[in-house]
């Protein structure tokens, strides 16, 4: 299993804080917000991480970061030169890093407290397919809204629905196998001008092959707005024995 962690983006609804910054260098309480993303991987059991960004900032996290040692982590950094090009677009830049694996994906800038390991695991032994994870959220108006049939299984994924049917929100963690780059290479952009992840997820519902896994415990979207930002802060504050993790300055604390 790889990683790959999308870092980049404008991030225009945290300005002026990212004016001169990624959003992922911003901090969470006492830690840069990519830390979290790179602590989940870990937790996860996956090694070997990607990190896309955009190139004006491919320097700071290289600086930040280095190899990913502090980490336990094996890191690796490619340039998403479009940055308006979309996640699913951004995904299709870790085919060559991948190879014959299987990709766990995160966004950045999410931060949770979910168990991933065991999910990975089950994931790791099915022959194709993919995995999302929901959370149910107050207002599911503003994500990805996953419906499901009967039996549990991923009826559609509508993103922003003016009418949710149902409160299960996909969040920006991902399981796939290594077709999701022929996938993404089909995909043609929506009406922002993006490969959507949820049109590249939407694939796997078609064929019927995409699972999912309800998220318990704490998740927050922290690159939202500055709104999200401090209460992500706020309540890792309160859960700070949790994200012990990897300290700034390469004092290693595994949680």
């Amino acid at each position: 299993m790889k990683g790959l962690i999308l870092a980049g983006g404008r991030a225009t609804r945290l300005r002026p804080l990212t004016y001169v910054t990624n959003k992922h260098l911003l901090p969470v309480y006492q830690k840069p917000m990519i830390y979290y993303s790179l602590e989940a991987m870990r937790r996860a059991g996956v090694q070997d991480v990607l990190i896309t960004t955009n190139p004006e900032h491919a320097g700071d996290f290289i600086n930040l970061l280095r190899s990913g040692a502090d980490f336990g982590l094996r890191l690796s950094y490619e340039i998403q030169d479009d940055s308006v090009g979309g996640i699913a677009q951004a995904i299709g830049l870790a085919e060559s890093f991948t190879g014959s694996d299987k990709l766990l994906v995160l966004l950045g800038d999410n931060i949770f407290t979910h168990d991933l390991s065991g999910a990975v695991k089950v994931f790791e032994r099915r022959p194709k397919g993919a995995m999302i994870f929901g959370k149910e959220v107050e207002h599911p108006e503003h994500y990805g809204v996953i419906e499901l049939r009967d039996d549990g299984r991923v009826k559609s994924i509508v993103e922003k629905p003016k009418r949710p049917k149902g409160n299960l929100a996909q969040t920006g963690v991902y399981l796939y196998d290594n077709r999701v780059f022929d996938f993404a290479r089909k995909l043609k952009p929506s009406d922002r001008g993006e490969l959507e992840v949820t049109d590249l997820n939407n694939v796997y519902v078609k064929e019927g092959t995409m699972k999912v896994e309800v998220m318990d415990g704490y998740w927050i979207d922290a690159g939202t707005s500055a709104d999200e930002l401090l209460a992500a802060g706020n309540r890792v504050a309160e859960l700070k024995e949790y994200f012990a993790g990897s300290q700034p300055g390469g004092k290693k604390r595994i949680a």
